[in-house]
């Protein structure tokens, strides 16, 4: 196949770590529960990155390797690559798709289904081969997922977040402050400020995540609605009008800090923006979707 794929593997545990922190190498020494799935999950995803590297040898496509995304970054341009394959977990595949933009569809491997969530994974090691030649034949269903951009004083910070963002103090032990704007796009825009733990915002992709654990609901893969849902809410005067709505697609969510040191998360811990007293946010789907491959075809809200 004259394909162009690029894989991006996990880098694991115990390669981050488990060789140069001297407390990790202890506690594996000394077999410790804390540390007892470390040894197995690297095993179990480099046996998985060694079968996806045999099965593109034996469909004869030569790919490009790169051991995490932003060791890779220079590799994602628009229209270098037909296919962008992950191995790893829902993690990897978070962290490549930030690069990634609507055209170049991308295929999650999970690696290690033990020891890993693999809910954008449409596949293990067992049928990673039939999975990629399928991808590479046009062969495996496509999903459109919505994407949700991200902008900061007027400028975008970020276009292409998948999950969700979380809002909230820099201290979790902290109070978060602000005021929220919802508007839908109608002309008139709900105001309200709140008290609370901050909230979570994303698109419906991430709505299975944080979204629900936090009381929000599953939306359909297809929705292009936007889903916030406020943490712990501080409510001595009843309930918030702001508490649990959805954002539309032509709609936006505004918010105005009220704190001098505060965060925003973008699908996990290591995109981190600052954000201070009187900073505005603004969060709107974004114009740029993400083609996964191999997702269920329904999801009910």
């Amino acid at each position: 196949m004259s394909a162009r794929v690029l894989v991006v593997e996990k880098r694991t545990a115990l390669e981050s770590y488990g060789k140069s922190d001297p407390i990790a190498r202890r506690l594996l020494g000394a077999k410790h529960p804390t540390v007892a799935r470390i040894v197995p999950a690297h095993e179990s995803h480099r046996a998985t990155a060694e079968a996806v590297r045999g099965a593109l040898r034996s469909l004869g496509v030569s790919a490009k390797y790169v051991q995490s995304a932003k060791d890779g970054e220079r590799w994602f341009p628009r229209g270098r690559f037909d296919l962008v394959v992950t191995v790893g977990g829902d993690g990897t595949l978070l962290a490549a798709s930030h690069h990634v933009d609507a055209a170049t569809p991308i295929l999650g491997i999970n690696s290690a289904p033990r020891d890993s969530v693999g809910f954008f994974c449409a596949a293990t090691r067992a049928d990673a081969r039939a999975a990629i030649e399928r991808a590479l034949a046009g062969k495996m269903r496509a999903s459109m997922l919505s994407r949700m951009r991200v902008e900061l004083r007027g400028r975008t910070v970020h276009d292409r977040v998948l999950n969700e963002a979380l809002f909230c103090h820099a201290c979790p032990a902290a109070t978060s402050r602000y005021i929220l704007e919802l508007d839908r796009g109608r002309g008139r825009a709900v105001r309200e400020e709140q008290r609370s733990s901050g909230f979570w915002i994303g698109p419906a992709a991430g709505s299975t995540a944080a979204q629900r654990s936090a009381g929000g609901r599953v939306l359909p893969f297809g929705s292009r609605a936007l889903q916030l849902v406020v943490r712990e809410p501080y409510t001595p005067s009843g309930k918030l009008r702001l508490e649990k709505v959805l954002v539309p697609e032509r709609g936006r969510l505004v918010v105005l800090c009220k704190m001098r040191d505060a965060r925003v998360f973008l699908d996990g811990v290591h995109t981190e923006v600052r954000c201070g007293l009187g900073d505005e946010l603004v969060f709107r789907r974004s114009e740029e979707s993400l083609c996964v491959l191999g997702l269920a075809r329904l999801r009910a809200p």
